[in-house]
């Protein structure tokens, strides 16, 4: 057992009750026992205590799209937008192995939960013939740090001779690709709760897969009962491609080949007109909002404040380390925060609205919120414990304030299922300078090999 006391505590439940002095109990089957103001209750038996002196405790945050590979491919084609960045990083990603794979992903993982998160999804659709299993490469990366995961079978089978945007030497067969995934379903994927594995179905976006892998994939992930997952509307070329290719905006595609519902979340949703957000709202279907990767290729700024008043689940994500190279999803509460002042002033999103895009939010996109996003007895005790009494943070009465418009808070305590991940900014189970030193490696190696 576990119990945190003297902390400051942001529940994100339905009333969003916030404790400014509180405590969390976790029991030792790893489920919150108890959580409220003051002080903590007596605790029998072998107990750790943590003093929440000088900090706050939420939710662990969410991650709702990644793509861990391309921590191997950072820095590169930063001045291109969506289309010139992907032309670009199309061949040196064909070159991807299972090593290069696992060390980006190790890397990727470890400075996510360095960054608070607890659960992480990963978007992965790019699978060279002689590569490996880059799939299990990254799995186990993800239990070696100790995260909860989600990682996706992504795919793509229409290559630039059909018209599709990438290389015909990357994309695979429509019956390969339907093929795996079921196969990675069979062999990964965890329906039990408390799961810490779940795979989701994923073709990566309307120019690079066909309308039959499209409509075929959401047909497996419903017969097994797993997620769906795409990009979608993150640009205005993918505007101007759907428009020309399929007579239609890319919602109107998505509803078209059965990509609207409960059991689905996009990526980015950036280009959505009032028609696009109130089919999504009516669906249930869910966006993951990248607002520093949105930035960094100049793809626009999501309309968060529409899609909540449509009742649209929003999660964050920091997308792909090569087109967001900080990938801190701490720092993304705030990005989330300022683009959608940016659209609609002060009052399009306040502090709490973005821990809850970090947590909940997320928690409804991978369809975890029964067990994860909030701070709620029974449900798993993924949680952070962020320091806010340093120097950085000197000066904000307000710790949720402080978390999320102040500069990015160090980690004190991060626990995944009643576990600790991070202890006082540190990976508890992997070495950061192991993992920076086998990352550098792997980008060296993807590079070299031209």
């Amino acid at each position: 057992m576990i119990v945190i006391e003297n902390v400051a505590v942001a529940t994100v439940d339905t009333a969003d009750t916030y404790h400014a002095d509180g405590h969390v109990v976790v029991g030792d089957d790893g489920r919150i026992a108890a959580v409220g103001a003051g002080p903590a209750p007596a605790a029998d038996g072998d107990t750790r205590r943590v003093d929440g002196s000088g900090c706050l405790v939420t939710p662990g945050l969410i991650n709702t799209h990644h793509h861990l590979y391309q921590w191997a491919t950072r820095g590169l084609a930063v001045d291109e937008t969506l289309f010139g960045w992907l032309t670009t990083l199309y061949p040196i990603w064909g070159r991807l192995d299972a090593e290069v794979v696992g060390a980006a992903a190790g890397a990727g993982l470890g400075w996510l939960a360095l960054s608070g998160c607890t659960t992480s999804m990963d978007h992965h659709y790019v699978f060279p013939r002689d590569g490996g299993d880059v799939l299990e490469a990254e799995i186990e990366a993800a239990r070696r740090i100790g995260l909860r995961f989600h990682p996706t079978r992504g795919s793509m089978d229409l290559g630039r001779q059909d018209g599709g945007l990438p290389p015909d030497n990357i994309v695979e067969s429509t019956d390969a690709a339907l093929a795996a995934t079921e196969q990675a379903i069979d062999r990964w994927h965890d329906p039990s709760p408390g799961a810490m594995l779940q795979i989701a179905v994923a073709p990566c976006s309307p120019f690079s897969v066909t309308e039959r892998l499209m409509s075929e994939a959401a047909e497996l992930a419903r017969r097994k009962n797993v997620r769906l997952h795409t990009h979608l509307a993150e640009t205005d070329d993918e505007e101007d491609f759907c428009r020309e290719r399929f007579g239609c905006t890319p919602v109107e595609y998505a509803e078209r080949l059965g990509w609207l519902g409960d059991d689905v979340w996009l990526a980015h949703g950036v280009h959505l007109d009032d028609s696009a957000i109130a089919k999504l709202g009516a669906t249930g279907t869910g966006v993951a909002h990248c607002p520093s990767s949105n930035a960094r290729l100049g793809a626009g700024a999501a309309r968060v404040r529409e899609l909540l008043d449509h009742r649209v689940p929003v999660g964050l994500g920091v997308d792909g380390s090569a087109s967001q190279e900080a990938a801190h999803l701490g720092e993304e509460l705030r990005q989330a925060l300022y683009t959608a002042r940016i659209r609609g002033g002060p009052a399009a999103l306040d502090a709490r609205a973005a821990l809850r895009l970090g947590t909940m939010g997320g928690a409804r996109c991978l369809g975890r919120q029964d067990e994860l996003g909030s701070l709620e007895p029974g449900k798993l005790a993924d949680l952070v414990v962020w320091r806010l009494d340093g120097l950085g943070h000197a000066g904000i009465d307000d710790k949720l304030a402080a978390l999320v418009l102040g500069p990015a808070a160090p980690v004190e305590l991060a626990l995944v299922g009643g576990r600790p991940v991070v202890e006082r900014a540190e990976l508890v189970h992997a070495d950061a300078d192991t993992l920076a030193r086998e990352a550098v490696r792997a980008h060296r190696r993807l590079l070299d090999s031209e």
